[in-house]
């Protein structure tokens, strides 16, 4: 599919849907059950491009794994904090965390191992991640340009004599302690965390150098691990993993993702009508949740029962304007952008700089797309504010940007004649999003 005319709705909404599991879960659970003591079930798995590139770089590595899309079950055997592979080459696509998480696994471990991206990948930041492997004692080679991938990474522990004595005893039980700036990606940080089984023999200390110490990612990660038998201790600016930490965890459950259930929600507030997204509740871990008190603040109501959280928009549709700070839940701030001219006054979009690194620079994208459909914009290095208007039609360019094709289909709603084109860059997290749209806009 080259490109999707949206069908625009003459009423209101009321819509109810059930949205594939989370992205972020899912590729965290996949990495701790590969390190894990044993095997492993996962529930709820999300099958995307980004998930598929993680799956079959675990394999590519060793690691036995077992796939049942229909049932949205992943079955891995984990090897107690080792990759069974010495020597392998893994292809991360354009997905960040396997881009994070498995660079992390790959430098503290006892192989060589190539790692090759998209080219969209290549041109997102690793360096911390990169600068931190080599002062534990990893080796990394750049195949194209110096801090970005592809790379050849030999681990920290490649070469190393088994020793033995009571002296090497002693110095096993001193901590390994890093320092990492998060202020790029808390990815870097999330990866380090996730891959401390890896480090069982001693405590792991991460000392952060950044503003930025913490973040929902972050909590996210902390929160699985904990679920999965890892504690972590945090003071505010240092992370400490304990000795001996180690992965076991029979079966999990992924959450629906809410970064995808926020689309139908906005749509519900865009429209004046109702969606009920299935499974999504209010304790749900993940920091898009947050968008739904954005919403509430713009006049939406909510209301939580047995199937999930049901939304709904103002009865006119008009939305009131807002200024918010998205830093915590940025996948967000696309959606909030392509609703905002619909808004009643201005829409200001704050702590989102990190987003131009991102699969596109977001927030020029969101400008630039915007602009094109009439609508003002006032773009600034770290925020954006977009000004009521009426968008006319146009062609939206996606940047092989799934967040940007999803977000602005949701003006499509209201105003006729937005074609999104390539479309299918959904595939990285919701691939049956267009359908799902489709579906609903027809009946």
């Amino acid at each position: 599919m080259e490109q999707y005319m949206v069908k625009t709705v003459k009423e209101p909404i009321d819509w109810s849907v059930e949205v594939p599991g989370s992205k972020s879960i899912t590729n965290r659970a996949l990495l701790m059950a590969a390190l894990s003591d044993g095997p492993a079930q996962i529930d709820g798995a999300l099958f995307s491009d980004d998930s598929r590139h993680f799956l079959s770089a675990l394999q590519a590595l060793g690691f036995a794994v077992e796939e049942d899309e229909a049932a949205k079950r992943v079955k891995i055997t984990g090897c107690r904090g080792t990759i069974p592979a010495k020597n392998a080459t893994i292809h991360v696509g354009s997905a960040g965390t396997a881009a994070r998480f498995l660079t992390a696994m790959l430098g503290f471990s006892d192989g060589v191992y190539t790692i090759e991206a998209s080219e969209q990948m290549k041109r997102r930041p690793m360096l911390p991640l990169f600068e931190l492997l080599e002062d534990v004692g990893a080796r990394i080679i750049y195949l194209e340009k110096e801090g970005c991938l592809p790379v050849r990474i030999y681990g920290r522990a490649y070469g190393a004599q088994s020793q033995s004595g009571q002296e090497n005893g002693r110095m096993q039980q001193q901590p390994l302690t890093v320092t990492l700036d998060i202020s790029k990606s808390t990815q870097f940080l999330s990866a380090l965390l996730l891959i401390s089984p890896m480090v069982c023999d001693r405590a792991l200390i991460i000392q952060i150098s950044s503003e930025k110490t913490d973040g929902s990612y972050i909590r996210i990660t902390r929160k699985m691990m904990e679920e999965f038998g890892a504690k972590t201790q945090f003071d505010g600016k240092n992370y400490v993993v304990p000795q001996g930490t180690c992965y076991h965890r029979e079966w999990y459950a992924v959450e629906p993702d809410m970064s995808a259930a926020c689309y139908f929600y906005a749509a519900a507030a865009l429209t004046g009508g109702r969606a009920l997204v299935k499974n999504v509740h209010a304790n749900n871990s993940q920091g898009d949740i947050r968008f739904l008190d954005v919403l509430r603040q713009m006049g939406c109501r909510t209301d939580e029962g047995a199937e999930g959280i049901l939304l709904e928009g103002p009865h006119d549709g008009r939305l009131k304007g807002i200024s918010v700070n998205m830093n915590d839940f940025s996948d967000q701030a696309l959606t909030l952008a392509s609703i905002a001219p619909f808004a009643d006054a201005p829409v200001e979009i704050t702590g989102i700089g990190h987003i131009r690194g991102q699969e596109s620079d977001r927030l020029s994208v969101m400008v630039k797309e915007l602009t094109k459909l009439g609508i003002r914009c006032e773009e600034r290095e770290t925020a954006v504010t977009v000004y009521p208007g009426a968008p006319r039609s146009g062609e939206i360019e996606t940047y092989d940007d799934h967040r940007v094709a999803m977000s602005f289909s949701l003006i499509g709603l209201r105003v006729e004649g937005i074609v999104i084109r390539d479309p299918m860059c959904c595939r990285k997290t919701f691939e049956h999003y267009f359908d799902v749209l489709t579906e609903l806009t027809t009946r």
